[in-house]
Formats: structure tokens, C-alpha cells, sequence
């Protein structure tokens, strides 16, 4: 019988509670025993922990899936170009071309959902290496379609593919590096997917001209081959099961199963003799219902508990998780904010290429170039406004005698938020009167540029306050992110239309202050919603 010792990090600020072990047999093998371990969880002893690795292989991680999610990224807008060779080739209508593009973004935020559940089971190269091989598959399918009808299908499952680089990135990166680098981290990583619209035009309108629609698929298929190379022979697994609370969820499941069923056989064995009594499970002092209920947030299993567990995809379920994120009012607010910001990117890339092409009449390459302006903005604003936040966070820290919480993170959005609404009127009013093209660069350099310096301290501070659950918490936010970007490109052009840029953009500078509005509610007020969040977890769970 394995000892259930455990040991709490330097970095753990909790302290070890000497619960009795738990050893019981339901069946073969024995189903759970471990010591409870009262600590910060992401700083919970592991063995090979991964914020202990070398510089050099964090590093190597980090453009791991930051590549992956570029060509996520690359995936939605690549296509554009081509539409006109596929529709002509194909035979498909202009609402067929449309549901290839809308499809892509609805469906690529819902799996992830899944995709970070079973992360948090099986590991996240198990779930990188399965979701990237679909991707591949799926996209060679799209290069040698014949029919719209498949085009649509198979970009679904592009999208399906797609969705874990994008809602298990972040949390990778959670693993490997401490809270007060985050910021600088998350706004590296989350430059390369805005990468991938800035160049997608730009890469879909040279290898169209020159190789066709199809080459378009087969580039996104060799690149996404790579990625899934290095995933196999250089990505290390990052997921520790002591650090997951969906993981220490389901080994208290079991042990409550296994104390159940002990006690049924306990109850049974009254009716043998003692020479026909079977032999029964050991027990080594049950644990009160109580303290089997603890393994919340601040509970875990040591290692050597886990090894006798068997926990497979039929525990996956995704919803639970998700109601203790979506039941936190700060969640929710962040979550809403962040959907904005998204929805706004997806909606000026949109209809800025449509401006460009009907009043300046300026071809598939040229338009790319000009959407470029806007993301090197969103790349820059990224890297610095990531960078800021740390910075933030630790000059909050010192000032507060040595202590942090999340929210202080949030204090580095404000510098951006005074000069967003602004921007986005300005690129509103430039679009309407048709002014020189560069006035239009440099609104949307301007508006790429705050808008995601405000999104790097959401994406930072949503991590920071779901210790445990990273995965699921970044899954969740691409939910929102994608839903409010299809609906955003659904009513965009008929609202462009209706009303002309003018209009339509300075309606999306009164919903940025909304945003603004609903970020700096969570700096002020998060603290107390989430801890009293906490609060109510944990008499729940007693």
C-alpha cells in the first residue's frame, strides 16, 4: 500500500491537514487513499513541476502553441481572397461563400468547451496532438473539395480542430509560468493568433493569384503538419493532475463511491458466516463526509493517490466546471467585456475590407495590406499592454506590503481607455467622408493597438482568478469571443449598409465604453465578488 505523504512548495502558503488515509477496494484496484493538503493549488508540490523548467524549454513551449494558434488564427481570414475563384469554381452562391466564414468562428469557439475537460483528465498533448491532427485532416479535405456542401462541412471540423490551440494555449502557459509573468507572456502568445488575420489576406491573395483557391488549404494543411511534428517530438506535457481541481473533483467522487460501496459490503457481510464471509476491502479510518467533501479549490490529492485511480472520458463533463465560472459575477462581467472587444476586431476587419474595395477600389492584395495597419497595431498592443501588466501588477504588490489579488492586474487597462472610443469614431468619420488611405491606417493601427492592450490584462486576470481552472475559464472566454464575433459579422454589413461607417462605428465607440465600463467594475468590485464566491464554495463543499 503506497504512503500518501505530501509536501507544499516554497510558493504554497497553506499548511498540511493529517486527514486519515482512505483505502477502499470496490472491486480491483483500490479506488482512492490520499492525505488532504490545505494550499494554494497551482503551487502544490509536483513531481518534474513545470515552473521549475529551464528558460530555454518554456520557451520552446511557448512558440509551440503560439505557432498553433497563428494558424488558427490564419484559418478564418486566409480564405477571403480565394472566395471569388471558389465560388466560380464550385458553382456556389455568395450566402454558401458567407456560411464557410460564419461557420468557422461559431463553431470554433463551442468544442473548446470539450477540447478543456478532457485536457484536464488525459493531459494537454493528448488533447494538442488529437485536435491538431483533425485540423490537418480536415483542412487537405477542404483543398481537394469538389463540392460547396463539403467546403462548409470540412471547415467545420477545421474549426472543431482548431478550437483547442485556442482555448488551451493560455492555460499552458498558466502552467509553466508563474502569476506576476503572465502579462508578458499572454500578450506574446496572443500576438501570434492576430497575426494570423493581419497576414491572412495578404498570403491568401498572392497564393491564390498565383497557384489558385486550393493552394490556400494545402499551405494551411503543411504548416499545421509541422505544428503537429513538433507537438509529437517536442512539447513536453505541461498538466500536472494535482494542480486541476476537475481532476481532484472526480478522485472525491471516487472516493465517495468507494466508501459507499465499502459500506454496503460492510452491511452484507452480517449475512455469511465466518468461514463462507468473502474477503472484504481494508480500511484504514474512513474519512468523515466532510472531509472527503473539501477537495475544493483549496483541497488536493497528493500523486500517490492518484496512481490507483482510474479516471477516463466517460468522467469528462464540461458543465459543472462551467457553472462554478459562469455562477462568479466577475467572471461573467470580464467574460462579457472580453466578448466585445472581440466582436469589435472581427466586425472592423470585416467591413473595412468592403469599404476598401467599393469606394477605393482596391483589389484583394492591397486590402491585406492595409488590414496589415491594423494588425501590427493588435501585435503591438498585445506585447506592450501584456508587459504593462505585469509591470502593474507588481508595483500594486509593493505598494500593498508584498500582497496581490487578480484584479490589480486590471489597473493597467485604464492608460487605453480614455483614447479607444476616440479612435474607433475617428476610423468611423475617415471611412464615411473617404478620406486618404493613410488616415484610415492609422485609426485602425490606433484602434488594433488599445483595444488589445485592454484584452492582454482580461486574458491575464481571467487565468489569475480561476486558479485550478485555467483550461475551462479560457475555453469559456473563447465561447463568448467567438458567439459575439458571428453575431457581429452577421449584422455588420446590413447595419454598414443602412447606415454607412459613420454610423456604425460610432455605435461601436459607445459599446467600447460599455466595455470599459464593465472592466473597471471588475477592478473595483471583483475582489469582494470572487472571494465571496469562495466563500460560498467552501460551505458548500463541507
Amino acid at each position: 500500500m503506497h504512503s500518501a505523504h505530501a509536501t507544499v512548495s516554497e510558493e504554497g502558503t497553506g499548511h498540511v491537514q493529517n486527514s486519515p488515509h482512505i483505502a477502499v477496494e470496490v472491486g480491483s484496484p483500490v479506488v482512492a487513499f490520499y492525505n488532504e493538503i490545505k494550499t494554494d493549488i497551482e503551487h502544490v508540490s509536483v513531481e518534474d513541476d513545470p515552473l521549475r523548467w529551464d528558460n530555454a524549454h518554456k520557451t520552446a513551449i511557448l512558440i509551440i502553441v503560439s505557432a498553433g494558434s497563428m494558424i488558427a488564427g490564419l484559418a478564418v481570414s486566409i480564405q477571403n481572397p480565394a472566395n471569388a475563384q471558389i465560388q466560380n469554381d464550385l458553382q456556389a452562391s455568395t450566402s454558401e461563400i458567407s456560411w464557410t466564414l460564419s461557420t468557422f468562428i461559431l463553431v470554433q469557439g463551442l468544442p473548446g468547451l470539450i477540447w478543456s475537460a478532457i485536457s484536464e483528465i488525459k493531459g494537454r498533448k493528448f488533447v494538442y496532438i488529437s485536435s491538431v491532427a483533425l485540423f490537418v485532416v480536415a483542412s487537405a479535405m477542404v483543398a481537394s473539395s469538389k463540392t460547396i456542401g463539403l467546403v462548409i462541412g470540412m471547415r467545420a471540423l477545421q474549426a472543431i480542430g482548431s478550437s483547442a490551440l485556442m482555448s488551451i494555449a493560455a492555460a499552458t502557459l498558466a502552467d509553466i509560468y508563474e502569476p506576476h509573468e503572465r502579462g508578458t507572456k499572454m500578450g506574446i502568445y496572443y500576438s501570434a493568433p492576430l497575426m494570423g488575420p493581419a497576414l491572412g489576406p495578404i498570403l491568401g491573395g498572392v497564393l491564390t493569384q498565383s497557384l489558385g483557391w486550393r493552394s490556400v488549404f494545402w499551405f494551411i494543411t503543411i504548416c499545421a503538419g509541422v505544428v503537429l511534428l513538433a507537438l509529437i517530438f517536442i512539447f513536453k506535457d505541461t498538466f500536472r493532475k494535482e494542480r486541476s481541481l476537475t481532476y481532484q473533483n472526480v478522485l472525491q467522487i471516487r472516493a465517495k463511491e468507494g466508501e459507499l460501496q465499502h459500506q454496503h459490503l460492510d452491511k452484507s457481510s452480517h449475512a455469511f458466516s465466518a468461514t463462507d464471509k468473502p474477503a472484504q476491502p481494508t480500511l484504514e479510518g474512513i474519512a468523515s463526509p466532510q472531509q472527503i467533501g473539501e477537495a475544493n479549490s483549496h483541497t488536493v490529492a497528493h500523486a500517490s493517490s492518484m496512481e490507483d485511480v482510474d479516471v477516463s472520458l466517460a468522467d469528462v463533463n464540461p458543465f459543472p466546471p462551467l457553472r462554478k465560472i459562469l455562477t462568479r459575477v466577475n467572471n461573467l462581467v470580464i467574460l462579457f467585456a472580453s466578448g466585445l472587444i472581440f466582436a469589435f476586431s472581427y466586425s472592423i476587419s470585416y467591413t473595412c475590407s468592403r469599404t476598401l474595395s467599393e469606394y477605393y477600389g482596391y483589389n484583394a492584395l492591397q486590402i491585406g495590406l492595409v488590414l496589415l495597419s491594423s494588425g501590427t497595431g493588435s501585435i503591438c498592443g498585445s506585447l506592450l499592454g501584456g508587459r504593462w501588466s505585469d509591470r502593474t501588477i507588481a508595483k500594486w504588490k509593493q505598494e500593498n506590503g508584498g500582497n496581490s489579488y487578480p484584479e490589480m492586474r486590471l489597473a493597467s487597462t485604464r492608460p487605453a481607455m480614455g483614447f479607444l472610443p476616440p479612435a474607433i469614431i475617428g476610423y468611423a468619420w475617415v471611412c464615411e467622408k473617404h478620406v486618404h488611405v493613410a488616415a484610415i491606417c492609422l485609426m485602425l493601427y490606433l484602434a488594433g493597438f488599445l483595444s488589445t492592450w485592454i484584452y492582454a490584462s482580461t486574458l491575464a486576470y481571467i487565468v489569475d482568478a480561476n486558479p485550478g481552472r485555467s483550461s475551462m475559464i479560457v475555453a469559456t472566454n473563447s465561447v463568448f469571443r467567438c458567439v459575439f464575433a458571428f453575431v457581429a459579422i452577421e449584422v455588420a454589413i446590413p447595419i454598414q449598409v443602412a447606415i454607412g461607417d459613420g454610423g456604425l462605428y460610432t455605435i461601436w465607440g459607445g459599446i467600447m465604453i460599455i466595455m470599459e465600463v464593465l472592466t473597471l467594475t471588475v477592478f473595483y468590485k471583483g475582489k469582494k465578488w470572487r472571494e465571496a464566491c469562495e466563500e460560498k464554495d467552501g460551505r458548500e463543499s463541507q
